[in-house]
């Protein structure tokens, strides 16, 4: 194996997105000193819309860009978040992931300005968030709180809390932790509180298939369990086939005994229906695990409940 001398890093031009790309040049400069990194950031198509993200392809909206320019050679790695990359299909053609770094922070924050908790916000408190999966858990657990639409960086909702839009927010506590704003958090919601996205806090490097040398260079960043975790949430989605105003939540654990469970909801938007499936895996790879939590839920009614939900508002 020859490393390559240089590598070209490609990936959203957001502050988070560019933070998550530093921590990829950090670890490969620790393995690789003599290894030169360039980043090569583009505005995906989520970035520039802020309205509905299913009215612009939905769930791709984030990669189709960043996908694009690793196929046209105009880079040699991607860098994704895991929740991003759609699970209902495969790769693009050409593509794998080489690696999935260690997993940071699955929880949602809460951020008030008065430093309430969720359970001491009173009735109307004005939260804002685009997240299905937030509104229906939120419809369900706290039916006396109202969402208020609300997308763009987490910097920017920062300052769309500041002028009064809304009066707290829900944002990843792993993208707050990386753009260096844990001072706004209020509380760290548990994972039993607010079920996380699939995929929550890996980030997946990407590679061209043919670029052996590359792919056994950044192999070396990845972590087992983040690995064997992102194999099964998102073997769990693609089973599933859910689309982007679906409310579907779910996270793996890797046990240090090397166990690896896995915990899945889906909800109705008005969070009244709940599904929940539960799983441990046993001598399951991960993959079937994955594949066993979503028959389960599909057993209980989930393909229904998905279907039934509009792809388009």
């Amino acid at each position: 194996m020859s490393a390559p001398e240089l590598i070209r890093i490609v990936s959203r031009d957001s502050p988070m997105a560019l933070a998550q790309v530093e921590r990829v040049r950090a670890e490969l400069a620790a393995l690789h000193p003599e290894i030169r990194t360039t980043v090569v950031p583009v505005k995906t198509t989520g970035d520039k819309w802020m309205g509905d993200l299913s009215l612009v392809e939905g769930k791709g909206a984030f990669t189709k860009e960043v996908d694009a320019a690793l196929l046209a050679g105009e880079a040699d790695l991607a860098v994704h978040c895991v929740k991003d990359v759609p699970a209902d299909r495969p790769l693009p053609a050409g593509t794998v992931f080489a690696a999935f770094l260690k997993r940071d922070d699955i929880r949602d924050a809460l951020i008030h300005p008065d430093g309430l908790t969720l359970d001491q916000l009173p009735p109307g408190t004005r939260i804002g968030t685009s997240s299905v999966r937030r509104i229906a858990q939120l419809a369900a657990a706290y039916p006396h709180l109202q969402c208020v639409p609300m997308r763009g960086n987490a910097n920017r909702r920062l300052e769309k809390l500041a002028a009064g839009d809304a009066d707290a927010l829900l944002l990843a506590a792993a993208g707050l932790e990386r753009i260096g704003r844990t001072d706004v958090i209020t509380e760290i919601l548990s994972a039993e509180v607010m079920c996380p996205p699939i995929g929550a806090g890996i980030l997946a490097l990407q590679c061209r298939e043919g670029d052996t040398d590359l792919i056994d260079t950044i192999s070396a960043l990845g972590d087992p369990d983040a690995h064997r975790e992102a194999s099964a949430e998102r073997m769990f989605l693609h089973v599933l086939q859910g689309h982007c105003n679906s409310p579907i939540a779910g996270f793996a654990r890797a046990e240090r005994s090397g166990d690896l469970s896995l915990r899945a909801c889906v909800f109705t938007p008005d969070g009244k229906t709940v599904l929940n499936a539960h799983e441990w895996a046993g001598p399951l790879d991960p993959a079937t695990l994955g594949t066993s939590v979503a028959v389960a839920l599909l057993r209980q009614g989930a393909r229904e409940l998905i279907d039934s939900i509009a792809q388009s508002t």
